[in-house]
């Protein structure tokens, strides 16, 4: 029996902050972004689980805050 896949941290939001490189929707890179469908769960956890840091480091508001 196999795990269901970690589902896209994507909000429709799909901008990149110039200066950190990354989405100002998800807080993904691009190289994340382009390789989510090919990666494996283990490697979509460990994505997902750094996102919160990112927006945090970076002042951002938490994933579905109001801006």
């Amino acid at each position: 029996m196999s795990e269901a896949p970690v589902a896209s941290p994507c909000i429709n939001v799909c901008r990149m902050d110039a200066r950190s490189g990354l989405c100002l929707g998800c807080a993904r890179s691009l190289d994340e972004i382009a390789g989510w469908a090919q990666a494996s769960n283990a490697q979509r956890r460990a994505i997902a689980q750094q996102l919160p840091l990112r927006r945090a480091q970076l002042g951002w508001p938490e994933k579905g805050a109001a801006a």
